[in-house]
């Protein structure tokens, strides 16, 4: 029993590889577009706001795996064919992007008004009233949102096994499939679990960091 675990665990961890590569990326990107997308929403130009309010009310309205459906089986009807991995970064990417868009922006409205009015006594421009004063004090409003992502981020990654990509889940049925036990589905449970403790714990050493800004 116990060399089948080891067995078993191996070809589970090989499978979880997908799992981080398309975790990892996903995170980078969709932050990144996430800031970009609330300092567009919360900007005077309405054709952006416009733009950035129809991105976020498709994607944040529609379902994630309608999306990884679309984005390899509808993109090739309109002539835009990508591989599994690449379609599916793309969609997890956009989609996580519109979620911390309106989580941002959010965090960034809810700072008073008179911090910028400070700033602006200090003679700070723009980039460095929000560099400085306004993104720290979002940075900590907004982690526990954040976390919450994040960890949703680890699970929905599963949904990938639905365009053949072999990720931890995937790889854990298909022992369980082989050997007809239910013993893969733990471990990757476990995996799961050990995956979520360590965001948990990352997130919560950012939150007493940021908590100076308070």
């Amino acid at each position: 029993m116990f060399d089948y675990i080891v067995n078993v665990s191996g070809y589970i961890l090989e499978g979880s590889l997908i799992t981080f590569q398309l975790y990892l990326v996903t995170a980078v990107f969709s932050v990144g577009l996430g800031i970009a997308g609330a300092l567009g929403k919360i900007s005077k130009i309405p054709f952006l706001q416009a733009i950035l309010s129809f991105y976020t009310w498709v994607f944040r309205g529609t379902p994630l795996l309608l999306q990884l459906f679309f984005a390899y089986y509808g993109l090739p009807v309109l002539g835009i064919t990508l591989q599994p991995f690449p379609a599916a970064a793309l969609t997890f990417i956009i989609n996580y992007g519109a979620y911390f868009t309106e989580i941002f922006r959010g965090g960034i409205e809810s700072i008073p008004e008179g911090q910028y009015e400070a700033a602006e006594v200090l003679g700070l421009n723009y980039r460095q009233t929000m560099s400085r004063i306004i993104i720290p004090q979002t940075v900590k409003r907004v982690l526990p949102a954040t976390s919450n992502e994040a960890i949703n981020l680890v699970k929905d990654s599963a949904l990938v096994a639905v365009i053949g990509l072999g990720d931890l889940l995937r790889s854990a049925k298909v022992s369980v499939t082989r050997d007809f036990s239910i013993i893969p589905f733990i471990i990757a449970a476990i995996f799961y679990l050990v995956i979520s403790s360590i965001i948990v714990t990352v997130f919560r050493k950012l939150e007493k960091k940021y908590s100076v800004y308070e």
